[in-house]
């Protein structure tokens, strides 16, 4: 027992002493260098024939203790295992003899001449390429006695030899895919089926209409099974034949892809997402009157990447649906009542409010303009010659037209002030004239006096004449000619049309006429949803 508690002390004592030396020579720069293995590379080979299983360090039979890999250097591959104390000339030779054993079985490596020294291994002679050389480096530090590696190895990068290796290899995977052959087949038809029904599957659309009343995420939700039915098909295919490696290449370079991708087509998706955001909330329908981000027309449809409208001039106007989301609607038909004003002047020296009334009269007297909310007017302010009043007139926009109503109310409540005697003055300018200039023209006036007209008389020269005024006996004759002309004219064929309110049949029917021209399309609003 105390034999074997020394023979243990002093074993400890030399396992210790080769880790001290180990961490000496890591910290000032010795000679043992050590080329670092590539994680989940193959354990090293013991130089009996056994090969050592582990989990991925390499250990002695002294130490399971790790250690850290010294810098590698050009020219020779260091094993990573503690250096023993005491070498041994037999074991230098079974590590030769087992080299040269690897060696013999692997084509290229034959011509390889090994020599081991004190647990260093010196390669020598020819191979074919680096990659050949790079092999036997490798395997000759995989064994456990294994100092280092000395590599003296000349590449000759002879063309037969590496033509020939390379044609072996392409042969070798030729004869392989034709075995796999039916393999493949199986796994393409299995790929196949499954894309198939999920294609199959997407075209239910009474299914996915069922389930979602939005249009637009039916098609959406039917889209997603069919890309799920494909990927899904692609993994069966690809486990079946034994590629399961390939999968998560396929992600990752799927994942790569799809954020170039993203990038690539960032309006593209904004506008999807912004089609889908528009028709769950249906901020407006077909037909609709609306104004979006200063852009007025009416409806005609939604895409999923645009929304149609038809100018007022019948032109088509696509809108980016990103835009629209993210602009001010101003929908006009979702309100029918609209109201409209204008403005008419009148003599300072008139009563605005007698003239208001008489005004409103005229405006109450129109079929198109509604009771409720009652139209009104104010006076706004009061100018240099004239009292400016404001009139303020509800209609029913889904049945008149608003810039005919508009017209017409003005052209009546303008014939009713001047029918009750309101004056709508033009505006008044005074001019001054020095006292010398002023004699001047009165002398002029009294001179030609006799050549005048008799049907006008010559205006006031004083300090504050109004200069172009005409009588006011003239200024009514005018008006009286003008009304006479515009009954007669009024009279004729088509002039109904002129006083018609009515909205325009004609843009309307250009309108129905593009709805049902594509009604094959797909319209992401839908009158059943609910409106924002």
């Amino acid at each position: 027992m105390a034999a074997f508690l020394t023979l243990s002390a002093a074993h400890l004592s030399l396992r210790a002493c080769g880790q001290l030396l180990l961490l000496l020579s890591m910290v000032y720069g010795g000679s043992a260098h050590a080329v670092e293995d590539v994680p989940g590379s193959p354990a090293p080979l013991e130089a009996n024939g056994v090969e050592q299983r582990s989990t991925g360090k390499t250990e002695t039979a002294e130490s399971s203790a790790p250690v850290t890999p010294a810098p590698a250097i050009s020219g020779e591959s260091t094993n990573n295992a503690q250096i023993e104390t005491t070498p041994s000339p037999l074991k230098d030779n079974e590590i030769q003899q087992r080299i040269s054993g690897i060696f013999s079985e692997i084509d290229g490596l034959g011509a390889i001449e090994v020599n081991v020294s004190q647990g260093i291994v010196t390669l020598a002679g020819e191979t074919a390429n680096e990659r050949k050389a790079q092999q036997a480096l490798s395997l000759a530090n995989r064994l456990t006695d294994v100092v280092t590696v000395d590599d003296h190895i000349n590449r000759t990068l002879d063309v037969q030899d590496n033509v020939s290796t390379a044609y072996q290899g392409l042969r070798t995977r030729g004869q392989n895919l034709v075995k796999a052959l039916p393999l493949l087949l199986v796994g393409f038809l299995l790929f196949a089926l499954v894309a198939w029904f999920g294609a199959w599957l997407s075209r239910r659309q009474k299914l996915w209409q069922r389930l979602t009343p939005n249009p637009f995420v039916a098609e959406l939700l039917a889209q997603t099974i069919k890309v799920i039915f494909i990927i899904f098909g692609l993994i069966l295919a690809l486990s079946l034949i034994g590629a399961e490696t390939v999968i998560g290449t396929l992600l990752g370079g799927a994942g790569v892809i799809g954020i170039a991708i993203g990038f690539a087509v960032k309006d593209t998706i904004e506008n999807y997402i912004a089609s889908l955001m528009l028709s769950i909330r249906q901020p407006f329908q077909a037909r609709d009157h609306v104004v979006i981000n200063d852009r007025e027309g009416i409806v005609v449809r939604l895409t999923s990447r645009a929304t149609i409208l038809m100018t007022l001039e019948g032109n088509q106007l696509r809108i980016p649906n990103a835009d629209v989301f993210k602009g001010v609607i101003l929908n006009y038909t979702q309100n029918p009542e609209r109201r409209f004003t204008f403005e008419l002047g009148v003599d300072a020296n008139d009563d605005p409010l007698a003239a208001i009334k008489v005004g409103l009269d005229a405006i109450h007297k129109l079929d198109f303009v509604l009771a409720e909310p009652k139209a009104i007017a104010i006076i706004t302010h009061v100018g240099d010659s004239n009292i400016i009043l404001e009139f303020l007139v509800w209609v029913d926009q889904s049945k008149t037209d608003f810039g005919k109503a508009r017209s017409i109310a003005i052209r009546e409540t303008k014939h009713a002030l001047e029918n009750q005697g309101f004056s709508l003055p033009e505006p008044i300018y005074r001019l001054r004239f020095n006292p010398k200039l002023e004699q001047v023209l009165e002398d002029s006036q009294v001179n030609n006096a006799g050549s005048l007209n008799p049907d006008t008389t010559p205006p006031p020269t004083t300090s504050d004449s109004q200069t172009a005024i005409r009588p006011k006996m003239i200024d009514d004759r005018d008006k009286q000619q003008a009304k006479a002309r515009a009954k007669e004219i009024l009279r004729g064929q088509d002039a109904d049309e002129v006083l018609d309110a009515r909205p325009d049949e004609k843009l309307m029917q250009k309108i129905e006429q593009e709805i049902a021209e594509n009604s094959n399309g797909t319209d992401l609003l839908n009158k059943n949803s609910p409106r924002e």
